[in-house]
């Protein structure tokens, strides 16, 4: 047996103003909300290296930057459902957007374009997540309306993020939604939300780039499933998990500690997606989806250090350190 999970408090830092806000129907809602009228759902929070948040609106196809005194901006607005948001070290900015593939976000002038539309010259199902290896190589999922039903979500990777994009490598195609991912610090696993499944799956990368005995590494229970997930400077993995709360497991696999929402948060929470910032990197961000809150909670443990704030030309991480064919030695960091 193992202790129960230390209770961490979240406070509200800050909200979408109303200024930004105006509840009308959309066809995201209709398909993903039982058609919920909702005035944004917000997620995908990455900082930059100046310490502003960046959180994407996905019905209303909205980037909002968030200074460190907690001050909202509009960066863009265009035709398209943005869903995660990473960003470069060379400072682009990556989005998965669900309707139209992968796209670039210039943080300057808000203009946004594609970078990856198709996979073999089809569409992507609805692409959800994605996060960047320390090599610039590209991870992300590609969600849909996939679920036990359908287990046809797929994980993708892009080798090269260059001016031009490199090959793209379908990873997986038997996802029961493939949500949030994070890597550990070896980067020979990749974890990923499989929010149908409520289960957190690893993907062990092999030698040769492909991925073998994927397996559950974590299961939970309860809430819609789990979502965003970041992985700190331990190895512990943060895991959002809608229709509870937030969850801080060890690289174990074992729950060490639960966020406590604040109390005037409407109950059941849409807590989505969550990122590690603050001066020491041991502040967690996140984001209540549906009321347009970010909360925030002091951990014990920063956050890993992300490729945004990396210096280019720095030496990337090992893909793998050692083989990973055999149980004992897959759980990574």
């Amino acid at each position: 047996m193992y202790p129960p999970p230390a209770s961490v408090r979240a406070e509200v830092w800050t909200c979408l103003p109303g200024v930004f806000r105006a509840k009308r129907p959309t066809a995201w809602a209709d398909a993903n909300l039982a058609g919920h009228q909702l005035d944004c759902f917000l997620e995908g929070p990455s900082f930059d290296r100046m310490g502003r948040l960046y959180v994407v609106d996905i019905p209303y196809g909205r980037v909002f930057r968030i200074s460190p005194d907690a001050q909202w901006s509009l960066v863009a607005e265009y035709d398209g459902w943005p869903n995660g948001l990473k960003i470069h070290a060379d400072g682009r900015i990556f989005m998965t957007d669900y309707r139209r593939g992968i796209m670039l976000l210039d943080p300057d002038s808000g203009a946004v374009e594609p970078y990856v539309k198709t996979w073999r010259s089809e569409s992507f199902r609805g692409v959800n997540d994605l996060i960047f290896a320390s090599s610039g190589e590209l991870y992300f999922t590609d969600q849909g309306q996939t679920g036990l039903h359908d287990p046809t979500g797929r994980v993708f990777r892009l080798r090269n993020t260059g001016k031009e994009p490199g090959a793209l490598e379908c990873l997986l195609n038997c996802g029961p939604s493939p949500n949030g991912l994070t890597l550990n610090a070896a980067e020979n696993q990749l974890y990923v939300a499989m929010t149908r499944d409520n289960a957190i799956w690893r993907l062990p990368l092999q030698l040769d780039g492909g991925v073998s005995k994927v397996g559950r590494f974590i299961q939970m229970s309860g809430g819609v499933g789990p979502d965003g997930m970041a992985m700190d400077e331990e190895g512990g993995i943060a895991v959002a998990h809608p229709g509870t709360t937030v969850w801080r497991f060890n690289a174990a696999g074992r729950p060490t500690h639960v966020i406590e929402l604040p109390p005037e948060l409407a109950q059941p929470a849409y807590c989505t997606n969550l990122a590690y910032g603050g001066d020491d990197g041991k502040t967690l961000y996140i984001v209540e989806s549906v009321s347009g809150l970010i909360l925030r909670a002091r951990m014990e443990t920063a956050g890993r250090k992300l490729f945004s704030h990396q210096a280019l030309g720095d030496s990337p991480a090992p893909t793998s350190l050692s083989p990973v064919n055999s149980g004992g030695s897959s759980h990574g960091a």
